[in-house]
């Protein structure tokens, strides 16, 4: 595991409202963290996949925001510079987007993209 000095041209970052939805998510896991990775899925080639887990893989560059860790794919990292993930209310419902510079391509219903 890596632990890294938060560099918003580098790095992935969580805006305010991200940041509060997974301190909430948090709160009743104790010692927990949000680890992001991305797989091979859908018609554009990759999905962002969200779990809660206990550690950070051995690789995974750790980022803290406040009360939130984040562990980083270290296989994903490349594709997820600079990726702001922000938590937008679209109706009734809440989602977490992925504002990422490095997509050239999402599939119609948004669940996934490419990169160049």
């Amino acid at each position: 595991m890596t632990v890294t000095t938060f560099d918003p041209e580098s790095s992935v970052s969580l805006t305010a409202a991200a940041e509060k939805y997974f301190a909430a998510k948090l709160a009743a896991l104790s010692g927990n963290l949000i680890r992001l990775s991305t797989k091979e899925s859908g018609c554009t080639g990759f999905a962002y996949v969200l779990d809660i887990v206990e550690k950070a893989e051995e690789q995974d560059t750790v980022l803290s925001f406040g009360d939130v860790t984040l562990a980083v794919d270290a296989k994903s990292m490349a594709m997820l510079s600079g990726t702001e993930i922000d938590l937008v209310r679209e109706g009734v419902n809440q989602v977490v987007k992925f504002n990422n510079p490095n997509v050239v391509a999402e599939c119609g219903c948004g669940e996934s993209f490419s990169v160049s």
